[in-house]
């Protein structure tokens, strides 16, 4: 068995859901479950009409869900059979009248909370996994759909809920390889259940992460990511147009990428694959006949110093200054209880004497943990900035890689720095504006010669 993972963009319409099925039937033999996320945009928008209920433009947000009941019939019709379009309209009735009445209640309400979240956002994977099970039918493919809040179990954490990985497992196990003997089994990624049964989500990316899991529940022999890239990339093409494709990396290194802001894989989804030792294939549907990336468990050889320079926009750094000449006992233990408190997650942490400064990626409760942190410390914030990572094996092994990169960031005003525990990356961070720049000198002077065995 195989996992075949498909994002937003490639189930973006009929032309993209038929890509699919194509990509599908060439894998048959492999026995897929294939995980899919929302239709394009569709989450942005199911939580735009969100925001408009819950601040009294209930007209406005009834208006955006007939617009996107219309987006979903306009490009699931051309994808089912004729005998099928019964259970097709069917289908998107159900789901759209309980959104209608989920809207009405948020007007009522007037308050979005993180449950309402998960249950408006729900809908564009219950959607999108209905469409393409009835749609794979069509291309001579014996589907089965299966809703994944009954099989995967998390906590109560509304909108980045986690896993409980033995009654997910179990579940799995006992429903999935069964179903997937003759036909394909279709799930929509991001979305679980509470054990009470009440609809929860894995976090923005959280397709990647169901992926994993039911790849580790069903001890597949392969999970493949199927995206808009051609897999892992030296950089972000975005920032500089040179980047190349990396052939082989190992989990290790992929874990510090996807940590450090790399698009292409959610950074929950290798502690699965890596706990099984199942491979991870990150693949283009658009162009499924370039190999992509393979991401294994054991080191890979490599002549470059980095695989990757992985960045992460928007960041925020925090300043913290003691108010005394030293640093009292229990210091950083007020801090990071002030931050844990408030679910903020940080990246990255430079101490001295007197001072901490860390970064933050999610600034929603920043102002009231300033506040709490003011009585005993000084503080100052720093936003629109940014973390570069350069990412390898050998960098343990290499001497005066600090010294390469900072001469190729000569010029460039460097305000943190962070060596990994890992000793995986090398982390800095600088001001947003300096992103591209930065990101171009450091591929320039990692990446004129390259391993033709890693990378393309």
């Amino acid at each position: 068995m195989i996992v075949m993972k498909f994002g937003g963009t490639s189930v973006e319409s009929a032309a993209a859901i038929e890509r699919v099925a194509a990509i599908v039937q060439a894998r048959l033999d492999r026995r897929p479950i294939v995980v899919v996320s929302a239709m394009g945009r569709t989450t942005d928008k199911l939580l735009a009409i969100g925001g408009e209920a819950v601040r009294g433009r209930r007209n406005q947000a009834l208006a955006r869900v007939a617009e996107l009941r219309e987006f979903h019939l306009r490009e699931a019709r051309p994808l089912v059979l004729p005998s099928d379009q019964s259970e097709l309209d069917c289908v998107i009735e159900e789901h759209f009248r309980e959104l209608v009445e989920l809207v009405q209640g948020l007007a009522v309400l007037g308050e979005l909370t993180p449950r309402s979240i998960d249950a408006i956002s729900s809908y564009g994977e219950r959607l999108s996994s209905r469409i393409v099970a009835l749609a794979f039918r069509q291309y001579g493919i014996e589907s089965a759909h299966v809703d994944s809040r009954c099989l995967i179990v998390t906590d109560r954490r509304h909108t980045q809920a986690a896993p409980l990985l033995f009654q997910t497992y179990s579940r799995l196990s006992a429903v999935l390889p069964e179903l997937a003997r003759d036909k394909v089994v279709v799930m929509g990624g991001f979305i679980g259940a509470s054990e009470d049964g009440v609809t929860t989500t894995l976090g923005r990316g959280g397709s990647d992460f169901t992926a994993a899991l039911v790849g580790a529940g069903v001890d597949a022999e392969e999970i493949q990511i199927w995206t808009d890239v051609d897999g892992v990339l030296t950089c972000d093409p975005a920032l500089f147009a040179g980047a190349h494709r990396v052939k082989t990396i190992s989990f290790a290194e992929a874990a510090e990428l996807a940590c450090f802001g790399a698009k292409v894989l959610h950074p929950a989804t290798v502690l699965p694959a890596m706990e099984k030792n199942i491979p991870v294939v990150v693949l283009n549907s658009r162009r499924p006949e370039v190999p992509g990336t393979r991401i294994v468990s054991q080191t890979v050889p490599c002549a470059n110093v980095i695989k990757s320079v992985a960045c992460k926009r928007n960041i925020t750094v925090v300043n913290i200054h003691s108010t005394r000449m030293l640093m009292a006992h229990g210091f950083l233990h007020r801090i990071f209880e002030i931050f844990d408190r408030y679910e903020t997650p940080v990246d990255m942490v430079a101490t001295s004497e007197v001072s901490v400064s860390l970064t933050i990626d999610n600034a929603n409760h920043l102002a009231e943990i300033c506040e709490e942190l003011r009585p005993f410390a000084g503080v100052g914030v720093e936003n629109d900035q940014a973390i570069v990572c350069v990412v390898g094996d050998n960098l343990r092994f290499t001497p005066g890689v600090a010294a390469r990169v900072f001469t190729a960031l000569r010029g460039v005003n460097v305000l943190m720095i962070s060596q990994g525990a890992s000793l995986l990356n090398l982390s800095f961070v600088v001001a947003g504006s300096d992103l591209p720049g930065a990101v171009a000198s450091l591929h320039r002077e990692f990446f004129v010669t390259l391993d033709s065995a890693v990378f393309d």
